[in-house]
């Protein structure tokens, strides 16, 4: 039997606007919030557009770590649209999120921000997105969310 190590290639950024987020409560041990995302652009190799306005990302706190649903639009610069809902995990420590609150871009190997994103469209040239796997490496910057996303081969 043959085995073979995932070979992962970055395929193009995303970077979301978001809006401040929406606390909506649950219960004592953990919180569910909602950030609207406004707006972004798309950059790499592979896909460039930009990420249009409207969805957002839910957000399930417990123990410290963030369980993320993020579902939004993007458009290529042909014109197609393309769906993602991009699922990840978030954790932090608190002296950590209140650096990001505050504006600083944190270095990346400080907290866990990790995605598996999942895309459909019919559009031809983008086809091979709805065909395959996807990771993406999450960091928080100039109140964007940026995920580098790597298609594993």
């Amino acid at each position: 039997m043959t085995r073979s190590e995932p070979i992962l290639e970055f395929v193009f950024e995303i970077r979301v606007d978001i809006a401040p987020y929406w606390r909506i409560g649950r219960g004592a041990d953990e919180e569910l919030s909602f950030t609207p995302v406004t707006g972004g652009t798309v950059a790499g190799p592979l896909l460039n557009g930009v990420v249009l306005a409207g969805g957002g990302d839910w957000a399930v706190e417990r123990s410290g770590t963030a369980q993320l649903e993020a579902r939004y639009l993007l458009k290529a610069d042909d014109g197609t649209v393309i769906d993602i809902l991009n699922r990840g995990y978030y954790r932090a420590s608190a002296e950590v999120v209140a650096r990001v609150e505050a504006g600083e871009t944190v270095p990346e190997d400080e907290y866990y921000f990790r995605t598996a994103p999942v895309f459909q469209t019919d559009g031809e040239p983008h086809r091979w997105l709805a065909e395959h796997q996807f990771i993406g490496l999450a960091r928080d910057e100039d109140s964007q969310v940026c995920v580098r996303v790597y298609v594993v081969r």
